[in-house]
């Protein structure tokens, strides 16, 4: 009965008032319009006046969905299509503030933690993909006009080393020059030979195939480009027997002495980034495996996409187990620590627009409007809003903000008993005032209540609900039983609960 009540007031509160998550706490933070009672401008505007029906003192009149706005004397909310609550002296908090019980507090699970200065470095945690060092790239080119006699690179990605054969070409324009050459060389005429020897030079005929061309005693029709570095092909161009121009690219060989690492910073986070900064990355697939390096520069330009700024770092790849397209892990870090505000990152809430803590203090439990950082871990760097040392609620803050929300119905948060903590005998002796009727359809009786399935009550503005009801006495009511329609009558008793005064069948359901 006890768990069901505090559903059904829950219910009551929501549906009556239009409950929104959050509006606790964001009723304080608006300006309210004009209101037909009189707005109190100081705490305590009621002047310590006693409520007639319990004998307490009353504070002030508030609408639970606005609270920060006060009245001193009952009357219609302005806000809601609700009467407004009393505040009683001896249920509420300081100024602005929510109490909670050690009991309450146990219930709910509620964790504190206090705000601390530590020092930490200007850490990063960003992802990277490993690419090609383009500064190490170089290009095979044909310097004249022939075919490709032989390829001896057959695919893009194929590794090679510095020296070794890429292509075999065959120049047909060379032998009549290489000719003419060995001819003069053969009659003596120096003069002429040394002048040959110089076009020949101006049409690209390297001075090694010279050589070889005066050893052998004849011409040389074919040349063979070798790869100028370590590392694999990139791009290959032509095919065997293609024919090539001066000028063209044969094939582009990409060095791997050296990788590129572009890592994806997030663009609120690129001031904490700068070239020369130290990287360590790590291999997604083996953490194990770490490369030192260091950011080379920070590429121009936001990514529309992904709303990132692209680092490209350096890092040595000597051994060669890096390759382009791995993703890594970076981390980017300053040398000098520095001193940061840091709560839980569990105790911020962040409702889009802004980011608040509930401060714990003398005052009861209070939210305060934060600027936050960067995330170090599993704690958030504040920049301003609350000071060293103070207490952060760090687990239960949603149920705290449900239960301030709905303290006119529950008032737990003031430490009071909890009407369900009366027997029923008890409420049924001190409910007094008005009856009310209703009409629905039995869902459960047990020796404390019945549950009904009612339809809507005008009187106090209840939809239609199922919500259980106490009996005067454990043996009232023996004839009524589950699935009977019937009529009921019932008064508020002390604390808000209900207790039933008649209940008769109304025909239809079960006899």
């Amino acid at each position: 009965m006890k768990s069901r009540f505090v559903l059904n007031a829950i219910a009551l509160a929501i549906v009556g008032a239009g409950l929104a998550y959050g509006g606790y706490w964001a009723g304080s933070h608006r300006k309210m319009p004009e209101t037909s009672a009189s707005a109190s401008t100081v705490s305590g505007a009621a002047g310590g006046k006693i409520d007639p029906k319990t004998g307490r003192k009353v504070l002030y009149w508030h609408d639970p969905m606005v609270p920060g706005q006060k009245f001193d004397k009952p009357g219609k909310s302005p806000f809601m299509d609700m009467d407004l609550v009393p505040v009683y002296a001896d249920e509420a908090g300081a100024e602005g503030g929510v109490k909670i019980s050690p009991t309450l507090q146990q219930n709910l699970g509620i964790r504190y933690a206090t705000v601390r200065r530590a020092q930490s470095t200007d850490a990063l945690e960003v992802v990277g993909t490993t690419q090609f060092d383009e500064s190490l790239a170089e290009v095979v080119q044909s310097r004249i006009t022939g075919y490709i006699d032989r390829l001896y690179a057959r695919a893009p990605m194929q590794r090679v080393k510095r020296g070794e054969r890429i292509a075999s070409l065959f120049v047909p324009d060379w032998i009549g020059p290489q000719e003419e050459y060995l001819a003069l060389k053969r009659s003596g005429n120096e003069a002429l030979a040394a002048a040959s020897a110089q076009r020949m030079r101006a049409l690209s005929i390297p001075p090694g195939l010279i050589a070889k061309a005066e050893q052998a005693g004849k011409a040389q029709d074919h040349i063979t480009l070798a790869s100028p570095v370590n590392g694999v092909i990139a791009e290959l161009s032509v095919r065997d027997g293609a024919m090539v121009s001066p000028g063209m690219t044969i094939a582009k060989v990409a060095g791997l002495d050296k990788v590129w690492l572009v890592a994806e910073i997030p663009e609120a986070m690129l001031g904490s980034a700068r070239p020369g900064m130290a990287a360590e990355a790590m291999f997604s697939g083996d953490q194990r495996r770490k490369y030192s390096g260091r950011v080379r520069e920070i590429l121009p330009g936001v990514s529309t996409a992904t709303r990132t700024v692209q680092a490209r770092l350096e890092l040595d790849n000597r051994d060669g187990s890096l390759t382009p397209g791995m993703l890594m892990r970076v981390r980017l870090g300053a040398e000098k620590p520095v001193s940061r505000l840091l709560v839980p990152t569990e105790a911020v809430i962040s409702t889009g627009k802004r980011s608040v803590v509930l401060v714990a203090g003398d005052n009861g439990i209070q939210p305060v409007t934060v600027a936050t950082g960067r995330d170090i871990g599993e704690e958030t760097e504040i920049l301003t809003g609350v000071m060293e040392g103070q207490k952060v609620v760090a687990s239960g803050q949603f149920l705290i903000d449900s239960e301030a929300s709905l303290k006119a119905v529950l008032p737990k948060l003031a430490g009071t008993p909890v009407p369900q903590q009366q027997s029923a005998p008890q409420a049924a002796q001190q409910s007094g005032g008005q009856a009310y009727h209703g009409v629905g359809k039995v869902e459960k009786v047990s020796p404390e209540g019945i549950t009904f399935s009612h339809q809507p009550i005008p009187e106090l503005k209840w939809p239609a609900m199922t919500m259980e009801f106490g009996k005067p006495r454990s043996d009232a009511f023996p004839d009524i039983k589950v699935g009977q329609d019937a009529k009921f009558s019932f008064k508020e008793g002390k604390g808000g609960s209900y207790v039933l005064e008649s209940v008769k069948p109304s025909g239809g359901g079960r006899k």
